[in-house]
């Protein structure tokens, strides 16, 4: 029987430094989604946008979106995946948060901030990979500038999955496009990228470019508007390609310092 997952990928704009708003938003966005949907993936600091003022925000805003996506997994009885700000004593985090109906999560805190926007002076940069398995996909999210990194993401547990969630600018964007199809390709791997668009208050324009890659690198969605897109994933899809093609066995063999 053909194992599938169904995902949605909600492209939107962000009101800046305000979670109230943004979830708010968000909810309403979840709610009208079709019955069938397993996945929902937001963008990064789906509540604030790219902010460097985590400070601004009240110290539990972190808390209390994970106790938003926990309540709206539950109630609508998907997975939900994006990136928010999160204190934890005095340090930020930019830190995922997959959770799933059953009250379950895990987090995964950005490993590469980007130094061109000064945020490795705000957020302190994680340094664990997460793999998590999620109706027989095994998944690993990633954080916007982590996709300039291949080594971080290489696939060396066979995942199925790669994704990242991103505030990707408009001046930058080619690099987006093509930095996702080269990481599908190269793991054998679905890749998704959900990016935000719209301005912020900072004068920056993001251009949605919101996509899923399969296992030889064809663009399944894309889009450049408001919008939710929606795609299937499929486990023969990624056995049949891997048995055909065995690339990865060829893959060198190493381990992160």
């Amino acid at each position: 029987m053909e194992q599938t997952l169904e995902i949605a990928l909600i492209q939107s704009p962000l009101h800046w430094e305000n979670p109230e708003a943004n979830r708010k938003m968000f909810s309403e966005k979840i709610a009208t989604l079709q019955e069938n949907v397993d996945l929902v993936v937001l963008p990064e600091m789906f509540t604030t946008g790219f902010t460097m003022n985590p400070h601004h925000l009240d110290r539990d805003e972190g808390s209390r979106t994970l106790a938003w996506m926990l309540e709206n997994a539950r109630t609508n009885k998907v997975a939900i995946i994006g990136s928010v700000i999160f204190q934890e004593q005095e340090a930020f985090f930019n830190r995922l948060f997959a959770v799933f109906p059953d009250g379950s999560h895990y987090q995964y805190d950005k490993r590469h901030t980007f130094t061109l926007a000064g945020e490795h002076k705000v957020y302190r940069a994680g340094t664990s990979k997460l793999l998590f398995e999620y109706k027989g996909f095994t998944f690993c999210p990633l954080i916007c500038y982590d996709l300039r990194f291949p080594v971080w993401a290489r696939n060396v547990e066979a995942y199925d999955v790669l994704m990242y969630v991103a505030n990707w600018p408009r001046p930058r964007i080619s690099a987006w496009d093509t930095l996702l199809k080269a990481r599908a390709i190269e793991n054998m791997a679905y890749c998704i990228g959900v990016n935000r668009i719209g301005q912020d208050e900072l004068g920056y324009e993001y251009p949605g470019h919101s996509s899923v890659y399969d296992t030889l690198g064809n663009q399944l969605v894309f889009s450049e508007k408001e919008e939710v897109l929606f795609t299937a994933l499929s486990k023969t899809h990624i056995n049949t390609n891997r048995e055909k093609l065995r690339f990865l066995e060829d893959r060198d063999q190493f381990n992160l310092l």
